[in-house]
């Protein structure tokens, strides 16, 4: 029992700490408020005046002079907007201004419910503003409808109460619970997204370690070879001047891959994501030699090799992103190489020109004179790669007089092609953080409320439906009543006066006239009735020394 009253206590907060949290929170509140909220609240307040205030006002049910019915708007009004800040007391306080006084406000009292069932946050403080408010309403209808007393009456105040407050409350706590839900799902993908992030990120970073270790054990030990031995062959006295060129250009090609090497294997072993322009740069002297700018100097390389090429520019010169900048370098370097590999001694020619809207790179070489077997083309499939990630397009085919051409467009802005985002696929042996099961808590997140509700209507629904299934037969015709004549005796009348069930009316006898003096009546519903009249017509009889002394009817009010 103990832990039971311990679980149904609600939490209360810090007193020293409320007020501070209270604006501290609503503050934050306020600062998030936007234009389509405002506008909303407006709209609300308009439906409020419009179903509440003005029907009673234009019918003349209310007798109300025009700075009265301004005060009572006013209330209205300032009892919708303090749901804001205190739910639960807005919500007790309409129930009873509601149900309590003749000016009525359905409409109020529903979203003052719903408010309520949306904003309570713990359940228990949320219970016990349901049970507060159908106390209250207990004793305001109680107040307020004299008339509908006994089973009916009581099964009457308990719909009103289910249907006005219960269920706009329990909808209220399905919507804040469903929210809360939707929310917390979305901070848990965040959340899962980021860590498959972090854990593709790792494997990354250990990819590219292994790699830069097995760049520099092995391709490293090869470049430095082929420097030492070019190195040791310029020094040969027998070399002609010829030869000797040839080995420097060889001997300087050596170095400059060993200082590109020796940048990327930096950039691999950052522990850092590496930027587009650190993992495609080496500087040499510190100045970038993989740009367009160094289109120049890499045809002045190959003309030293013996390659026939020319370079043509053209256009204004436009800055280039280094994503750009570096597949165009890329290009004129892939043509002159397969220019070299498969047309050797053929004339090649490197065309760099700046269109109004796009880079234009071109490499062609007239036909080889020796046809030699081609390769695999993992270099073109490279460069076709390189060349769609920075946002290009690139031409790879022979020329009609037999040469080879190789062609690519590329944009002046730093254009992200699809699938250029870093994948989250990460290793076989890491398994990153699925979609945990959903535990029984956030699975019927919300379901209660609403079965609850669900249940509201089946109760409400079902007893009027067996009320309205039950036979009437208390109740006196036009022609029974015409028939019974002041004095006859009361054993008479009684035995024709009909019994068996009541009309569920509640009590008949409110709204008549005072009973005479020394007699006891007997109330019953006319058979016919004129709705029209809202109103019910009830006759009564009543009797006094064992004889009937008065016969009238009455409309009761409804």
């Amino acid at each position: 029992m103990t832990s039971v009253v311990q679980r149904l206590r609600p939490v209360l907060p810090d007193l020293r700490e409320a007020p501070a949290a209270f604006l501290r929170t609503h503050a934050e509140r306020l600062a998030q408020v936007t234009p389509w909220r405002v506008g909303r609240e407006v709209l609300a307040v308009v439906v409020l005046l419009g179903l509440d205030v003005f029907p009673g006002w234009i019918s003349g049910d209310w007798r109300l002079s025009g700075w009265l019915l301004v005060v009572l708007g006013a209330g209205y009004v300032a009892l919708y907007l303090a749901r804001l800040l205190f739910p639960a007391l807005a919500l007790l306080v309409g129930t009873w201004v509601v149900f309590s006084t003749e000016h009525g406000g359905i409409a109020m009292v529903v979203m003052l419910a719903y408010a309520a069932g949306y904003r309570i946050a713990p359940w228990q403080r949320a219970l016990l503003t349901a049970v507060f408010a159908l106390a209250l309403h207990m004793v305001a209808w109680g107040l307020s409808t004299p008339g509908l007393s006994g089973p009916f009456g009581s099964w009457v105040m308990l719909t009103v109460y289910c249907m006005v407050v219960a269920l706009p409350f329990l909808v209220g706590r399905y919507a804040a619970q469903r929210n809360a839900l939707v929310a917390a799902l979305q901070e848990r993908e965040e959340r899962v997204v980021r860590e498959r992030r972090m854990v593709s990120r790792q494997v990354r970073l250990r990819e590219r370690n292994r790699i830069a270790q097995d760049m520099h054990d092995s391709l490293g030990h090869r470049l430095s070879l082929i420097s030492v031995h070019a190195g040791a062959l310029a020094l040969d006295t027998g070399l002609g001047e010829r030869q000797r060129e040839a080995v420097q250009v060889l001997r300087s090609a050596a170095l400059t891959a060993m200082e590109e090497l020796r940048g990327v294997i930096g950039v691999l072993r950052r522990d850092e994501e590496p930027e587009e322009d650190q993992v495609r740069r080496t500087t040499v002297g510190g100045v970038d030699n993989r740009t367009v700018d160094a289109i120049d100097e890499l045809v002045e390389g190959a003309r030293r090799a013996g390659v026939r090429v020319g370079l043509v520019r053209g256009g204004q010169p436009v800055p280039l992103p280094a994503k750009v900048s570096h597949a165009a370098y890329r290009i004129a370097q892939e043509g002159l190489t397969n220019a070299n590999k498969h047309a050797p001694g053929a004339s090649v020619r490197v065309t760099v020109k700046y269109e109004p809207d796009a880079l234009v790179v071109e490499v062609r070489n007239n036909p080889a004179r020796a046809r030699t077997t081609g390769g695999a083309g993992f270099g073109l499939i490279g460069l076709g790669e390189r060349v769609r990630l920075a946002g290009g397009m690139l031409h790879v085919g022979e020329l009609p007089t037999g040469g080879f051409r190789i062609a690519a467009v590329l944009p002046y802005e730093d254009t992200a092609a699809s699938g250029d985002e870093p994948s989250d696929d990460v290793s076989p042996d890491v398994e990153p953080a699925g979609p945990a099961k959903p535990t029984g808590i956030r699975k019927w997140a919300g379901v209660g409320s609403i079965v609850l509700a669900g249940v509201v209507v089946l109760v409400v629904v079902g007893g009027y439906t067996w009320i309205g299934t039950q036979p009437i037969t208390k109740v006196v015709s036009d022609e029974l009543y015409d028939s019974v004549s002041v004095g006859q005796s009361e054993a008479e009348v009684m035995a024709r006066l009909p019994g068996g069930a009541e009309p569920p009316l509640g009590d008949i006898k409110s709204d008549s006239l005072p009973e005479p003096a020394g007699s006891r009546c007997q109330y019953r519903v006319a058979d016919r009735q004129t709705y029209s009249s809202r109103a019910t017509k009830v006759v009564r009889f009543c009797f006094a020394d064992g004889k009937l002394v008065e016969k009238s009817t009455h409309l009761q009010g409804m």
